[in-house]
């Protein structure tokens, strides 16, 4: 394959994002889970390399957990939507772009209090993303999509709860001041 047809596909794929993006679909709107998924891999490595103290342990072990599974729910949403024929971000400048958390070099200096709050922010802010995927894609009948979607909304509420006990607070607890 020549450079002018990878440009000319690029192009394309360029092209078809901003279309996407504009009317929003599933396969976009997954697109910005898969961002979502990836810096949350980055913040789950940073936090288990970096906390200290003597709930550090228990922290790690957790982490390590979630280390797992998100990077096993980034493979499985790329491979579904390439399944479904959709163009999946891949570069860090992509995921920057589409991608809703943040990260910060500072939360290495966080106490795993800290840390698991952060964490249960970003699981409800994935939250918003995943629960509107499963609109669009039972809107446009992609039901295999918004089975999946379905799956990962259930693991990161299973998740919140998980944290939320860890800082002895319900997994609705926090949902009242974010509604204000």
């Amino acid at each position: 394959m020549d450079k002018t047809t990878i440009e000319t596909q690029y192009q394309a794929e360029i092209k078809q994002a901003d279309v996407d993006h504009h009317t929003p679909t599933a396969g976009a709107m997954i697109g910005h889970i898969m961002a979502n998924l990836a810096i949350e891999q980055r913040k789950l490595q940073q936090m288990k390399w970096c906390v200290t103290g003597p709930a550090s342990l228990a922290f790690k072990n957790v982490v390590a957990d979630l280390l797992v599974e998100n990077g096993v729910l980034l493979e499985r949403t790329a491979q579904r939507l390439l399944d479904e024929g959709e163009v999946i971000p891949t570069t860090t400048a992509e995921y920057q772009e589409y991608g809703m958390l943040t990260e910060d070099a500072r939360i290495k200096y966080w106490t795993p209090t800290m840390m698991t709050t952060e964490l249960v922010a970003d699981y409800r802010t994935a939250n918003l993303f995943v629960t509107r995927a499963i609109k669009l894609a039972q809107k446009e009948e992609r039901l295999t999509l918004a089975n999946e979607l379905i799956d990962l909304l259930g693991r990161n509420q299973h998740q919140i709860r998980v944290l939320q006990s860890l800082l002895n607070l319900t997994p609705q607890d926090g949902l009242e001041e974010e509604a204000d």
